[in-house]
């Protein structure tokens, strides 16, 4: 099976997907990871993704489903895939589909994880991040027990500028604004359409994106 998963930054849908694909052995397909892994491998693909990247351009669509087709061709024939994040609009999808396409396969379910703004915004704009460890707390859900300092290593928090309130407002916008269509896209085709409902207990949401995509709820 192959499911496109769609939601707005900070709904989670990332942490579930990693989940599913640890649990159920499918392939977790994020283009953020397949740049990172073709530039550290230095790949042909990956020096080209360099070079749009280092000049502060986005890399293209053409070159991302590059990436894409060739993760896909050293995977096994029928295992089940997540892609996470992408497409983020239709150019994509459509892109995407032409992919699948050479390889005998498409999109078969749609899963849209939606969490009220308001929550999504506490989420982002709360954070706090440790610069050394890795560590991320946030001031509304998981403070640190001392404030502005890391549990874990002692280090100062930082707030990341992608995580000021402003910009996380700016975030979701742009996100309804590439994503309502391309909802409408897919619901043209041939793919199944769920919505969960994200702003729950972590395991409930699980439950319910397991079902979802045809594995037995636990």
């Amino acid at each position: 099976m192959v499911v496109i998963l769609l939601g707005p930054p900070g709904v989670g849908k990332g942490t579930q997907a990693v989940r599913l694909a640890d649990d159920a052995g499918w392939a977790h397909v994020s283009t953020g990871d397949l740049l990172r892994a073709a530039r550290r491998d230095g790949t042909e693909l990956g020096k080209r993704a360099q070079t749009f990247m280092d000049a502060g351009e986005l890399v293209p669509d053409g070159l991302i489903l590059d990436l894409v087709r060739e993760y896909l061709s050293v995977l096994t024939s029928g295992s089940g895939i997540l892609f996470d994040g992408f497409p983020r609009t239709v150019a994509q999808a459509e892109g995407l589909a032409g992919v699948l396409d050479a390889v005998g396969r498409r999109v078969d379910r749609v899963v849209v994880f939606e969490a009220p703004d308001e929550t999504l915004i506490k989420r982002l704009s709360g954070r706090r991040s440790c610069p050394d460890c890795g560590a991320v707390f946030n001031v509304h859900f998981t403070p640190p027990e001392v404030e502005g300092v890391c549990d874990r290593c002692g280090a100062a928090l930082i707030h990341r500028k992608d995580d000021d309130p402003d910009t996380v407002v700016r975030r979701l916008e742009v996100y309804k604004e590439q994503t309502a269509p391309l909802i409408e896209w897919y619901g043209a085709t041939e793919a199944e359409q769920v919505v969960i409902e994200a702003d729950r207990d972590v395991d409930l949401i699980y439950s319910d994106f397991r079902s979802a995509v045809g594995l037995v709820a636990t």
